[in-house]
Order: C-alpha cells, then structure tokens, then sequence
C-alpha cells in the first residue's frame, strides 16, 4: 500500500490529521492538474490554480463526509471531477446577472472593449456530457477527465479502470456523439 492510499484510509476511517499529511503528498500533482485545466479556459477566468486546488482539496477530505478511496488513481479522478464541478458552479455565477452576465466586460488598463468570455460553452459541455452520461457513463467519464483534468486517453482509461483499447472506442464515439448533440443545441438555439 503507498503512502497516498495509507493516508486516504485513515481519512476514509475519519482520522483528522491525516488530511495535513496528504496534502503535501498530492499538492504537485493537484496543481499540474489544475493548471493544465484553467489553460483551456476562456479568457477572463478569475480562478487560479492555486484556489482551485485548494478548493477541490476541501472537498476531497471533509471528514463530515467521508469518502471512500479504491486507490491513488481514484483520488485523483475524484479530484478532477471536483475541479470540473467547481468550474462549471464558477461559469453559471458568472451568467448570472447580479454577477454581471450579459454585459460587456471592459479592460480598464487600456479602455478597450473585450470579447466577453463565452461560458455557455462550459455549461453546454456540461448538460451534453450529463446525457452521454445516461448512455455511456464510462465514455463520459473518460471524457471528464480528458477535458477538465488534461488526462491522456491511457491516463483516463487506468483512472475508470478499463483497457486502453475500450478506451479508445469509448473516446471516439463520446467525441462524435458529443459533436451531434451541441450542434443540435446550436441549431435549436439553446
């Protein structure tokens, strides 16, 4: 058993101190992670990598509601998933009109008028991915950790736990069935 899955049990059996020995452990790692994610952001992101870890990290270990953890891997897959929720709940405040959705946003440096960030795009993936989810919950679970976590297809596939082959047929038709589905949405003008 590693270090990561020794501690990961002592959390899971509600040990309070073992969440300040993990996280030295998996900080790297949590941060490449959120790092390569927040890089495929739209422009105007306001979240860092930093509080994105941190954030997805307190989610992780709340010892009021313990989880379980199967592996390192499976941590880690937990960990992109909490990024990617964290992302998504950040996109709708920020449609949101009392945040300023819908209007312009300006950079006050230069006075220029900006293109304001789309982040429909984010939810759209988002509500596509939840029906792929219906269908296919392992091909949207690769694809999660694909795109909100930065995975490589093997990566991903060791992380749900199937062959690299699976994976791959998983990966293509998840990337076609996902591409009909926003076109849709796209041409119904949702």
């Amino acid at each position: 058993m590693t270090e990561v899955t020794h501690i990961l049990s002592a959390i899971e059996r509600g040990d309070p101190q073992a969440s300040d020995q993990l996280l030295p452990l998996v900080y790297d790692e949590l941060r490449r992670l959120a790092a390569q994610r927040l890089a495929r952001e739209s422009p105007g992101q306001t979240l860092e990598a930093t509080a994105l870890v941190h954030e997805a990290y307190l989610r992780l270990v709340d010892v009021e509601k313990a989880q379980q953890w199967n592996s390192r891997g499976h941590f880690f897959a937990a960990a992109a998933q909490a990024m990617r929720r964290i992302l998504i709940d950040n996109a709708r405040d920020k449609k949101r009109l009392k945040r300023g959705g819908g209007r312009n946003q300006v950079d006050l440096d230069d006075a220029e008028l900006v293109y304001q960030s789309s982040h429909q795009d984010l939810i759209d993936l988002e509500d596509a991915l939840d029906g792929l989810a219906a269908e296919a919950p392992d091909a949207a679970q690769l694809v999660r950790l694909r795109h909100f976590a930065g995975l490589s297809v093997e990566e991903a596939a060791e992380m749900v736990g199937i062959a690299r082959s699976v994976a791959y047929e998983h990966w293509a038709y998840a990337r076609a069935w996902l591409r009909c589905r926003l076109q849709e949405e796209e041409s119904s003008g949702s």
